[in-house]
């Protein structure tokens, strides 16, 4: 594998101050955005790096369980952090950290256990990148439709009342949304699917490939993960989903948009 130097990198990040320096002229208030985030892109994977190091070396089911549970709670964070309007009190931030442990941690557990069947089950090398990969497009088709959910629930609040009077319970009442909202979720997973081997090449298989692994081995890695992923993010969706709209309303079936805040 032909290994990257500082200057290698440095060189890609002048790509990134290019489209900043463009973006302030054109759109003001992006490039910040944009500068954060490759900062944060830097520090986070250097700091991952070191620790995935220690971790590998260790083969530790405690270490694991610990940085699983971390990634797991910044992703919940981010999830309500992507949310225009989000649930207040313990509710924004739940909501998306429970659905994501109910189908991400159950995908990985699954795909370590049965599929991959490696041993120990919870071999670092194996487990982190599986779970890393799972959290972070389910962390993106829940935030997705929870977004999508709120927001629509404030537009149409009067045709949603409106249905509650006529007699519709409160899952009949949002069931047009609820459609569009768990479409919306998938929407990623769906496209990336679609278009892999055609009109891209995921980044696993890229990795692997780049790093001298036999390309149908790549492409048999690759399709585990898509599946994987999809059956994840459907999963969590479909959780977040379902508390969100529990949380949308009380115990007489009344809409409570009270209950969001910005």
């Amino acid at each position: 594998m032909i290994t990257l130097s500082a200057l290698d990198l440095a060189l890609a990040a002048t790509l990134v101050v290019a489209l900043a320096l463009v973006s302030r002229r054109v759109h003001a208030g992006v490039e910040r955005q944009l500068a954060i985030a490759a900062v944060r892109t830097v520090v986070q994977l250097l700091l991952i790096g070191l620790v995935l190091k220690a971790l590998f070396a260790t083969t530790s089911l405690l270490w694991v369980a610990l940085l699983s549970f971390l990634m797991l709670a910044v992703a919940g964070r981010e999830v309500m952090a992507r949310q225009h309007y989000r649930f207040s009190g313990p509710w924004g931030y739940g909501i998306g950290l429970v659905s994501m442990f109910i189908s991400s941690f159950a995908v990985t557990l699954f795909a370590l256990l049965v599929v991959v069947g490696n041993q120990p089950w919870y071999e670092p090398q194996y487990a982190i990148p599986l779970l890393g990969m799972l959290l972070g497009n389910t962390m993106n088709g829940v935030s997705l439709a929870l977004d999508r959910l709120t927001q629509s629930a404030r537009d149409q609040r009067a045709v949603i009342e409106a249905r509650l009077m006529l007699g519709d319970t409160a899952l009949e009442s949002l069931s047009d949304i609820r459609r569009q909202v768990f479409r919306s979720g998938l929407i990623p997973i769906i496209n990336a699917m679609a278009a892999a081997g055609i009109v891209s090449l995921p980044g696993m298989m890229t990795g692997q490939i780049l790093a001298g692994a036999p390309p149908v081995e790549a492409v048999k890695y690759q399709i585990l993960i898509m599946f994987l992923i999809a059956a994840g993010a459907g999963f969590g969706t479909l959780a977040a989903v379902h508390l969100a709209v529990k949380r949308l309303f009380d115990e007489r079936q009344r809409l409570r948009l009270e209950r969001l805040t910005r």
